[in-house]
């Protein structure tokens, strides 16, 4: 059996020491026996976006893939590491001109695992519609690997499992991001697609989305710029687990997280 570990927007210094601090997600690796760890960064540098500090120490604090979404490209200095799209990736429908790529094959115990980023259309840039995008890519991918993943980074609910139950079959799992909040609806459909809404978000939970509270109030009442300010306290992990079939790539059991 093979395991897949992925977490939520990983939010802020917050988010990335809750990930480092004493080895906590090598602990949480080992504990659950995941094979392969992949983790939403597009929030983890301080204000927003992802920096080379923060991908390289999420990294380094046992993450296999990184992925992206609408705020990826926010600090520059984080451009080569997409370029080089090894073990960060960004959505695939973006203009291909766009610094990095959308899709990797990760190794996870000698199979060969397909993870794709795409993004929603709804509410959300003008990009390429996410299942022409996924259709492209596992036709172009066909044969170089054991499963495929994607995490799809989207605002609405009804986009997001549409995709799923449109690729159910295709994609082993499909696990939502982006909006923060951890949705209760982790499933397996009937083609063997482990899903859920959203994976929620690794970060302080004592604000609203990671945020202070605040300057969120600031923004509603007042409707005039503000700051988006980290919030501290009360951090929490929270993801999924899903267990693939290595003889049939399809998903047996899906496990949410939700950890202090």
């Amino acid at each position: 059996m093979l395991r897949i570990l992925a977490l939520g927007d990983v939010v802020g210094e917050e988010g990335v020491r809750l990930l480092e601090a004493g080895g906590r997600l090598r602990r949480m690796i080992g504990e659950r026996r995941a094979d392969l760890t992949i983790l939403n960064g597009e929030n983890s540098a301080e204000g927003n976006g992802i920096s080379k500090e923060s991908a390289e120490r999420l990294l380094d604090a046992g993450a296999d893939v990184i992925t992206g979404g609408n705020h990826t490209w926010r600090r520059r200095d984080v451009y080569r590491l997409l370029d080089e799209g090894e073990r960060l990736i960004r959505p695939a429908n973006y203009p291909p001109d766009a610094p990095g790529i959308g899709s990797v094959i990760a190794e996870a115990r000698g199979y060969r695992i397909l993870v794709v980023n795409l993004i929603g259309t709804v509410y959300m840039d003008p990009v390429t519609p996410p299942a022409d995008t996924a259709s492209r890519i596992l036709r172009s991918e066909q044969g170089k690997y054991d499963a495929a993943v994607c995490d799809f980074h989207a605002e609405a609910t009804s986009e997001k499992l549409f995709f799923a139950r449109y690729f159910d079959g295709k994609f082993a799992a499909v696990f939502g991001t982006h909006t923060h909040v951890q949705t209760a609806d982790e499933q397996i459909l009937p083609g063997g697609c482990g899903y859920i809404t959203d994976l929620g978000m690794c970060g302080s939970t004592a604000g609203i989305l990671g945020v202070k509270t605040e300057s969120v109030i600031h923004k509603f009442t007042l409707r005039t710029p503000v700051v988006f300010e980290p919030a501290h306290g009360s951090p929490r992990i929270r993801g999924c687990l899903f267990d693939i079939d290595e003889r049939t790539g399809k998903c047996v059991r899906v496990e949410r997280i939700d950890e202090e």
